[in-house]
């Protein structure tokens, strides 16, 4: 199996390349009769889409989604929902130097070993310009959790590189994240991101740093033992993210410091409803949601393309010196925060309906 899909009842598959003529999805098992038109879905790609600041890549895509099948007046009708966004802004002579070498932490010389052939192009499937597919079908999925169970899955910055906001996610609102260009909810650090982004960008360098998401009004009982636990699911979404290469839930790495008796998600009965008066397990114990908020985290890496000269070798394996060009990310956090959001719905409402097929 080739990997391009994801989710058991509720599955998505990704479909395109950086710099082909379009890329897409489709949708297999999403809800018969759900109010459904390319309004509900393009504005979550207007977040993801290219060129929206500059501390962002200036490749300019409008990135308007056309959905192809599974909708009849405005509804769907359960069979499979295919959706395009055609690619308009393609340079691939920015890649032609690469077609013979490989840039340093790209996937040019794993997927030219695998395959024996790679898509030079921005990169083909490895790009995140295939993430567009997903944050569209991010969108049904959000859609779907919102109005059948009132979930709510908000993502932002919590850090670029050492500058970090201790803000709660609890309070964090999508106003707020969308408020700066950088998407930190803190105005007075998303102040200090933003320039360290641009002095990274005007040195040719890039950074990482570490996205939030909290997803509120989680019903109890998502997720599945024992190969399928809902924060296992969780992960294997985030770290298929491009650039993703760590995730934690709850406490995280910090739990390892705490004593059981500090860490022990106490139970107590509000007003007739069973909680945990912490929250260390982050919305998740024994693989299944217990109700209270999933709050988990991604670090991402500094983009692999910097403008400045790397050693690497080409396809002989001769050294070379390599410089890279063209239109990136000089920092992927702020694009990847709708990305996040979109990979934590498609999981959550795979595991809402195996739920519902229990009931």
């Amino acid at each position: 199996m080739a990997g391009d899909s994801i989710g058991q009842l509720f599955r998505f598959t990704n479909w395109g390349e950086s710099h082909g003529k379009a890329i897409g999805g489709v949708i297999e098992g999403c809800p018969a009769g759900l109010d459904l038109t390319e309004a509900d879905i393009q504005p979550a790609l207007d977040r993801r889409r290219p060129g929206q600041s500059k501390i962002v890549t200036q490749r300019k895509e409008a990135d308007k989604v056309e959905i192809l099948s599974g909708i009849i007046n405005g509804k769907t009708t359960g069979t499979a929902l295919a959706f395009i966004i055609q690619n308009q802004d393609q340079r691939s002579k920015d890649y032609s130097e690469m077609a013979k070498l490989y840039r340093p932490s790209h996937a040019d010389f794993t997927y030219q070993q695998k395959y024996g052939i790679r898509d030079v192009a921005g990169g083909g499937r490895s790009s995140a310009r295939v993430t567009a597919s997903t944050v569209a079908a991010g969108a049904i999925a959000q859609k779907i959790l919102s109005e059948k169970q009132d979930i709510e899955i908000i993502a932002y910055v919590k850090s670029v590189g050492d500058i970090e906001t201790d803000i709660n996610p609890l309070e964090v609102s999508r106003e707020l994240v969308e408020a700066t260009p950088v998407r930190c909810p803190d105005g007075k650090v998303a102040e200090k991101m933003i320039k360290r982004i641009e002095e990274i960008r005007k040195a040719g360098d890039s950074i990482g740093g570490v996205v939030e998401c909290v997803i509120k009004n989680m019903p109890v009982g998502l997720g599945e033992p024992i190969f399928d636990k809902l924060e296992a699911d969780l992960a294997k979404a985030m770290l298929s993210i491009n650039a993703s290469k760590g995730f934690e839930v709850g406490s995280g790495f910090s739990g390892t410091k705490l004593t059981g008796s500090t860490h022990n998600d106490e139970f107590l009965n509000h007003d007739g409803k069973i909680q945990t008066r912490s929250n260390f397990s982050g919305g998740i114990q024994g693989g299944i949601s217990n109700g209270m908020p999933i709050d988990l985290r991604v670090a991402f890496k500094p983009t692999a393309t910097i403008i400045r000269d790397q050693n690497t070798v080409n396809l002989d394996g001769e050294p070379v010196v390599f410089k890279g060009k063209g239109r990136h990310d000089p920092c992927v956090l702020p694009r990847a925060v709708p990305i996040v959001e979109a990979m934590a719905a498609l999981t959550i409402v795979d595991h809402w309906l195996r739920f519902r097929a229990y009931q």
